[in-house]
């Protein structure tokens, strides 16, 4: 038996069960082993086994219904002891309801004999103490204090409390009977409230917290409490302002005090609430005063900045103090506390930071104009002025006498930042002193002030004078700085778009003032843009003056017919090559002075300019071959000069003018299949026509008749 419970062993399987079964038994491996196979020993072997297993399946068997029987009376066994145990808890949780009854019954009993025994002993006691107290009457009564507690200095809390009690109690007594009594009552309640608060004012001293705490409880119900309070405000700023920096001295004097006035008092929010109004009804009100006082009429600038940064440093610690426990509404308090301050200096603000702006605005303008030993020119306004600029810009004459400025621009970058430095400072201060209603107004205001120096005063007048220094279109050798005023006062202008963006928008932008801000600065802009427009016309004009007067004077008749038509040896004429170093020295000089679309804008019409001149200064002469050779490498330069510009419209100009040259060295047959070209197809015969009629052998070859 052993040996078959060795057999099943985990993991059980049947085949490998017999398998093992059989190479266990002598003669019954499969491959016989090392005796030969027995079948008849193999099947006794496994018939036994089979019995084996029987009797091992009927112990087992036997053996499970054992345990079975064991837990079934177990289970039992365990039932009756819960049930027991049920009937026991029932027992105990009724004796328990039983005893809480009883308790309650007694507790009911306990409290009506204690309402009973308080209702006894409560007027008792008020006899006893009404007793005590005509007890203590009666020796002010005889005017002889008798009682230890009235001369004992140790006991002087308990006679505070009988002396503030015999107070309240005289006050109800007549006069014209008790008034000798009443008279030494209040003597001595006025005499024990001074000793309280000299012991108050002494353990302060000393920092003896605790003794503090007790007297301050004893005084709350005395007249005095108040001036105790103030002792305590008085003495607990005794040395605490002996650095420059009153701001930070008050914020940690307050943060000192503030635990301590948990520990001594009753109600600390309203002793803190008391000494923070205490401080800024005297030591920061003399403060701001004398700061602001000793400069408010000597020097503007100064009072400025002592009032931008006095309220500043106010509001910040201000908001230092909403830490503390002050009360209900602890922000509309200290706001009313820096409103009793600054409100005296806050109503003329805006009026002086006006007045600053106007003469300080005016002082830098003077300045400039002095170190440049400039005179400023009245600008006029009137009818006839504006009727002279209608008629300037429509005919670009200069309606006045020209003057020579020497190149000089009247645009200063220092003076710009200095006026927009200014004006900064006065949007700062404008945000930060100015009443939240009356901040758009204010800063409008500034912005008209930053429009009157800057752009009417600066920019307008130097682009009226730049106006005036342009020449006329025929002056030789002019001097056409005026877009280097055009480049300075668009650089000015863009700082002042920035301010206007960063430092005024903030300030207006939810108010309807925005709408006139944004008005005002439209209309600034476009007066300022009639004039860069007309200037720079006008300019253009002189530059294509410049060039015709090169090519008048450099660009002679022989040019295109020379006298030896086989000893040519020059690339382009000398015309061509000065006007297109003229040119471009032009364009780049465009190109620096202006930004963005302006630089193709202004391009693309001096381009086309050109181009005219050198269509029509071609036209005025007559073409020998050679000559008409030369005209082409001029027009050839031309447009090489033309693709510095990088405008389509001028290259396909100067392409087009190079297609019509070939007319005046083309072979007299050809000409009606080079006017079909790509380039000439869309050109106006009268115009093909007169480029042929340039030509010497016009009427010797009757080219004429190739265009009927």
């Amino acid at each position: 038996m052993a040996t078959t419970a060795q057999l099943f062993e985990e993991p059980f399987d049947a085949d490998e069960y017999i398998e093992r079964l059989a190479w266990r038994t002598p003669g019954g491996g499969s491959k016989g082993g090392a005796e030969a196979f027995d079948p008849k020993r193999l099947l006794e072997e496994f018939e036994n086994h089979i019995e084996e297993l029987k009797q091992l399946d009927e112990k087992i068997q036997r053996k499970v219904e054992k345990l079975e029987h064991q837990c079934h009376r177990e289970a039992k066994e365990f039932a009756h002891k819960v049930q027991d145990l049920q009937r026991s808890n029932q027992v105990a949780f009724q004796h328990f309801q039983e005893l809480d009854e009883h308790i309650s019954y007694v507790a009911t009993k306990v409290c009506h004999l204690g309402d009973q025994l308080e209702g006894v002993n409560t007027p008792r006691q008020r006899a006893v103490e009404a007793q005590r107290l005509m007890t203590y009457f009666n020796e002010f009564l005889d005017g002889d204090l008798r009682s230890d507690v009235f001369n004992n200095p140790d006991k002087i809390k308990e006679a505070a409390d009988i002396i503030q009690k015999l107070h309240l109690i005289a006050q109800e007594l007549p006069f014209d009977r008790f008034a000798d009594v009443k008279a030494k009552i209040a003597s001595k309640y006025h005499d024990l409230e001074r000793q309280l608060i000299q012991e108050f004012t002494a353990a302060q001293r000393r920092g003896e917290i605790g003794r503090m705490r007790e007297v301050a409880a004893v005084l709350l119900h005395f007249k005095g409490y108040a001036h105790c309070v103030d002792v305590y405000i008085k003495q607990c700023q005794e040395g605490a302002y002996l650095r420059n920096d009153v701001f930070e001295d008050t914020a940690v004097l307050c943060q000192r005090v503030n635990k301590q006035v948990g520990e001594v008092f009753s109600s600390p929010e309203t002793v803190m609430a008391k000494l923070i109004q205490n401080i800024f009804e005297n030591k920061l009100q003399a403060h701001v005063k004398g700061k602001l006082d000793e400069t408010r009429h000597s020097d503007v600038e100064q009072y400025l900045k002592n009032l931008y940064d006095l309220y500043t440093r106010t509001t910040a610690l201000a908001t230092k103090l909403t830490e503390f426990n002050l009360g209900s509404d602890k922000h509309t308090f200290l706001s009313k506390l820096i409103k009793s301050i600054f409100s005296f200096y806050l109503e003329s603000y805006i009026d002086m930071e006006r007045e600053y702006l106007r003469t300080r605005g005016a002082m830098i303008l003077q300045r400039y104009y002095d170190s440049k030993n400039h005179q400023k020119r009245p600008i006029g306004t009137g009818s006839i002025q504006e009727l002279k600029e209608r008629i300037r810009q429509r005919t670009n004459l200069p309606l006045g006498p020209s003057i020579d400025t020497h190149g000089e621009t009247f645009l200063s970058p220092e003076l710009v930042v200095n006026l927009l430095q200014e004006t900064r400072h006065a949007f700062e201060r404008c945000h930060r002193l100015s009443d939240p209603s009356d901040l758009p107004k204010n800063a409008f205001s500034i912005f008209l002030l930053l429009v009157e120096h800057l752009c009417v005063d600066h920019i307008d007048y130097a682009l009226e004078i730049g106006l005036s220094a342009i020449p006329s279109s025929d002056a030789k050798h002019a001097n056409l700085y005026f877009l280097d005023v055009v480049q300075q006062a668009n650089s000015i202008f863009h700082l002042f778009d920035k301010q206007f963006n960063d430092q005024l928008m903030p300030l207006i932008s939810s108010s309807p003032m925005l709408a006139e801000c944004l008005h005002k600065k439209k209309e600034v802009i476009e007066q300022m843009e009639v004039k860069l427009d007309t200037g720079i016309d006008r300019t253009i004009n002189c530059m294509v003056g410049q060039m015709k007067h090169i090519l008048a004077t450099e660009q002679k008749k022989t040019d295109f017919r020379p006298e030896d038509e086989n000893n040519v040896m020059i690339q382009y004429t000398t015309a061509c090559s000065k006007v297109c170093a003229y040119v471009s020295r032009q364009v780049e000089h465009v190109r620096k002075s202006m930004d963005g679309k302006n630089v193709d804008t202004v391009l693309t019409e001096l381009g086309v300019r050109f181009h005219r001149l050198i269509h029509e200064h071609l036209q005025q002469y007559s073409y020998s071959s050679m000559g008409g050779m030369l005209a082409i490498c001029d027009v050839a330069e031309y447009r090489r000069c033309a693709k510095d510009f990088r405008v389509p419209l001028v290259l396909q100009l100067f392409d087009t003018l190079h297609a019509l040259c070939n007319l005046l060295v083309v072979a007299p047959d050809n000409l009606k299949q080079v006017c079909s070209g790509e380039q000439l197809t869309n050109l106006d015969r009268n115009l093909l026509h007169a480029f042929v009629q340039l030509r010497v052998d016009y009427r010797s070859a009757r080219l004429g008749r190739h265009f009927s």
